[in-house]
């Protein structure tokens, strides 16, 4: 079966370029963004990897820990690393897993079963769905997924704004409207009434419609 939203993300045993680690201890009490590669050495992926090393600041500010993978072994991350430093300006800060043998790309269905145990032979092309991003929660559970094309680079900025949402929404019975950024206002579930709502939120809000209320954000 597919992996599917507010599922637990499979756990594993991997190398890494900071060691061996199994992903659920890892994690511990953060977020955690796992994005995955289909292979070293390749264009998109080298400004993505240096980009969220750019990132890792505010990464770290809202407790989310930051990990790659790659269908390639730990030594050739690696060595990749110091093309990523000169063409980026940035190594990777963060862990990035290696998966020669494709375990961990099979056990999220990034690839089939029949994609055959080892990198060895295999192109970026061969590996295009490994291309994904995955926001995980403290409680382990998958609370984002995106799957990019290889020409298309990813946007970390906008994945960054979700974990804000993901953040604010799992504390305040709130969702997020469309283009929300930190400190806008957000809209009262519809699963909150009234009653609960003026205890919730005493400042009051716009009820644009009953189904549509609008708030200023909790905590801005």
């Amino acid at each position: 079966m597919a992996l599917q939203l507010n599922q637990t993300a499979p756990d594993f045993t991997a190398d890494t370029t900071e060691g061996k680690i199994k992903f659920h201890d890892w994690i511990g009490d953060s977020w955690a963004v796992l994005f995955s590669h289909p292979k070293d050495f390749t264009p998109v992926c080298t400004t993505e990897l240096g980009y969220v090393a750019k990132l890792k600041p505010e990464f770290d500010k809202r407790n989310v820990k930051v990990i790659g993978l790659s269908v390639d072994s730990v030594e050739d991350h690696k060595r990749w690393a110091k093309d990523i430093e000169e063409t980026q300006g940035t190594a990777p800060n963060y862990p990035m897993i290696g998966d020669p043998d494709l375990a961990v790309s099979k056990l999220y269905g990034m690839l089939p079963a029949a994609a055959g145990d080892t990198a060895q032979g295999r192109t970026a092309a061969d590996n295009a769905t490994v291309r994904n991003v995955y926001v995980i929660g403290p409680d382990k559970q998958v609370k984002l997924m995106i799957t990019y094309p290889m020409s298309t680079g990813r946007n970390f900025d906008e994945v960054l704004r979700v974990i804000d949402s993901l953040q604010l929404t799992a504390k305040h019975k709130v969702a997020t409207p469309v283009n929300w950024k930190q400190g806008e206002d957000v809209i009262i579930v519809p699963a909150v009434n009234n009653e609960q709502a003026k205890e919730m939120f005493p400042g009051g809000w716009e009820e644009k419609k009953p189904y549509l209320r609008v708030v200023k954000q909790p905590g801005a």
